[in-house]
């Protein structure tokens, strides 16, 4: 069991890894066009873990409250949004295409927010992560070893075009392949680590498991929302992003139906 934990805990980050080290191999920067479209798959890969890893299973644990089985759920959502907007008012960041830092005012670089902004991406991935592996070590009927290695696998795939939309603009603003590699790492870093404390959370409150599903849903839904699809949609008028979107989403659910 621990074996496997380790190796879907670092799936994510050895994803974001890889994606980074594309910087080292793709001699011209990222074109605009073909970053939309893997901001869209990505943004497809998180809703259908929402729905289908987080979502789903928290109403069937909660199946014995009947008609209100929905009330985690809902409940959850909403703390996970209203989590990440306290995170995205408290932190500043920078989001990419973007000359205006959001968060409170700081003296911080743009490299620095840039990555900060991609970290705050991260913190409900690596939740979702911890979340569904603690149910599943604590013996949940409702979350199988291979749904919580569905669930690692897809966000470690949506990860890999994300280690390269924040190593590769780096290296087209002027910095070393290796600076804007380790960049890109550590950007990524805050995934496995917010796995582990949601884990242990989890462990001592395990009969909220429902509302930690779900909250990490709402985490992940708000990132989508707020900056995800945006930055897909963002510039000249293109259906790249919205196609890629259902691309993410239908591999995810996928991995999730095949697995799980």
């Amino acid at each position: 069991m621990l074996e496997n934990v380790l190796v879907e805990l670092l799936l994510p980050f050895v994803g974001t890894s890889l994606g980074a080290g594309g910087v080292f191999f793709l001699k011209r920067g990222m074109s605009p066009l073909v970053q939309r479209g893997l901001t869209g798959f990505a943004a497809g890969v998180m809703v259908a873990a929402s729905v289908w890893s987080l979502l789903v299973p928290a109403m069937e644990q909660a199946a014995d409250l009947g008609q209100w089985a929905f009330l985690p759920a809902v409940a959850g959502v909403w703390l996970g949004i209203l989590f990440l907007l306290l995170l995205d008012r408290a932190i500043p960041h920078l989001h990419q295409n973007s000359d205006q830092p959001e968060g409170p005012r700081t003296k911080l670089k743009r490299t620095t927010m840039l990555i900060l902004a991609v970290a705050l991406h991260n913190i409900p991935e690596g939740m979702a992560v911890g979340v569904v592996l603690a149910g599943w070590m604590a013996g949940n009927s409702g979350i199988t070893a291979a749904g919580t290695l569905a669930l690692s696998l897809g966000i470690a795939i949506q990860n890999f075009p994300e280690g390269a939309i924040i190593s590769m603009p780096l290296q087209a603003e002027g910095m070393g392949k290796g600076r804007a590699f380790l960049y890109g790492i550590l950007s990524g870093v805050v995934e496995p680590l917010a796995a582990v404390l949601t884990i242990w959370a989890a462990g001592l409150i395990l009969p909220a498991l429902p509302y930690l599903l779900s909250f990490a849903a709402g985490a992940m839904i708000y990132v989508v929302v707020e900056e995800l699809i945006p930055e897909a949609s963002a510039g000249e008028h293109s259906n790249l992003g919205t196609l890629f979107f259902g691309l993410g989403f239908t591999i995810m659910l996928a991995l999730d139906v095949a697995l799980g």
